[in-house]
């Protein structure tokens, strides 16, 4: 098949994240299994507008607005066979899976092809952040018009809650397929220093280090986070919060650390490689994940890896399906609820003990091999329905 993939950002993006990681890994995938794949995403600085990685061609132009109008001239244009997109499958998409992060590129209309539309999550919780106006077409966008346009369309999402919230859009239930992230092999190095460490990394003579993975962006509340970090500072003063991940929120945050007299405390690491996002997950004793709304959690996976339990909210939705509560980790109601829970944690060998067991036992059942498989499946139902529907459509005329 030839199929083409939209999102406003890949994992190179200053702010790409676990959305953007889901997709790519997909990517990887179906280009593995022998189909044409084109990544249309956003420019950015430093990153060319055509490149080429693990078999998946990426086009790029637009900015965080502009990438939807770049990418409807890029798929008007393919439905005549010309612009990017054409020259880089050799032809139409035979299918397109369409990204909405918040707002969809609305391919099913723009490009005239049988389309598939990929979400992690509602943003109603976030839209506030982009400013009153922006945040109330934006969510008129996301839960009206939509899932109007998108009326005949297959959705993928990635949780049971995530599911339910497009239900609630008026998404019927047998449109909706659940196919949950998977997670990358642990690289060689972390795993090499995990071995060589025998202590408990919460009673390590450093102090211990609480850790959260994330784009800093105000909704994912990092400030929660460096409020655990200082609520465990007098009794574990050499404590330490280490912050792995950028954003454009990333000064507030510095300056809240700061005002909370803790700003030696909490290290912002920024964007890593892959290898020392695992050497520091497999320093952790506990990772804090107090965004206000996730899909799921790809980062909860992760640290589970190295058996490192998380502590979350439920109310966040997709970490209901990610954390198994009291089992995996702990999730909490209220910002003093997840102090406490954090606190728990640092405080008690045999809960950390438990917790981080099975993390670690659950992580091992997650695999991109079998996330790929199943929406490469679900792209092939809706290409071959098309071209079932256009055969029945000939034969009766």
């Amino acid at each position: 098949m030839k199929i083409l993939l939209l999102c406003w950002r890949d994992t190179g993006h200053p702010e790409g994240g676990g959305s953007e990681r889901y997709l790519e890994r997909v990517a990887e995938h179906l280009a593995e299994q022998g189909h044409r794949v084109v990544f249309r995403t956003a420019a950015y600085p430093g990153a060319p507008k055509k490149s080429e990685r693990a078999g998946v061609r990426y086009s790029r132009g637009g900015g965080n607005f502009s990438v939807y109008v770049r990418a409807w001239g890029a798929m008007l244009a393919a439905r005549v066979g010309l612009g990017p997109i054409a020259r880089a499958l050799g032809g139409r998409p035979d299918v397109v899976l369409d990204t909405q992060n918040g707002i969809p590129f609305f391919a099913s209309v723009v490009s005239g092809r049988p389309t598939v539309v990929l979400t992690h999550h509602c943003h109603r919780e976030q839209w506030p952040v982009a400013g009153k106006l922006v945040g109330m077409v934006g969510w008129f966008i996301e839960s009206t018009l939509a899932p109007a346009v998108q009326r005949s369309c297959r959705y993928i999402t990635v949780s049971r809650p995530s599911a339910d919230d497009l239900q609630r859009l008026g998404i019927e239930g047998d449109r909706i397929s659940i196919i949950r992230n998977g997670v990358d092999p642990v690289p060689e190095v972390a795993v090499d220093a995990e071995q060589n460490v025998s202590q408990d990394p919460c009673a390590v003579d450093g102090g211990p280090r609480l850790v959260t993975l994330s784009r800093l962006v105000p909704h994912k509340q990092i400030e929660h986070a460096i409020d655990a970090i200082a609520a465990i500072n007098p009794t574990y003063p050499d404590a330490v919060l280490d912050v792995v991940g950028s954003g454009w929120w990333s000064d507030e945050l510095l300056a809240y650390a700061q005002k909370q007299g803790i700003a030696d405390r909490v290290v912002f690491h920024g964007q890593v490689s892959e290898e020392e996002k695992h050497l520091i997950l497999s320093r952790a004793c506990v990772h804090v994940m107090p965004s206000r709304k996730e899909g799921w959690g790809l980062a909860v996976i992760e640290a589970a890896q190295h058996g490192v339990p998380t502590v979350g909210y439920r109310s966040s939705a997709g970490l209901q399906d990610s954390v198994v509560d009291g089992v995996t980790g702990l999730l909490a109601d209220t910002p003093a609820g997840l102090v406490e829970a954090v606190g728990s944690i640092v405080a008690d060998p045999e809960l950390r003990a438990f917790l981080g067991a099975e993390a670690k036992k659950r992580a091992e059942t997650f695999s991109w091999d079998a996330t790929a498989r199943a929406v490469e499946q679900v792209l092939s139902d809706v290409a071959v329905k098309r071209r079932s529907s256009i055969f029945h459509s000939v034969c009766r005329n």
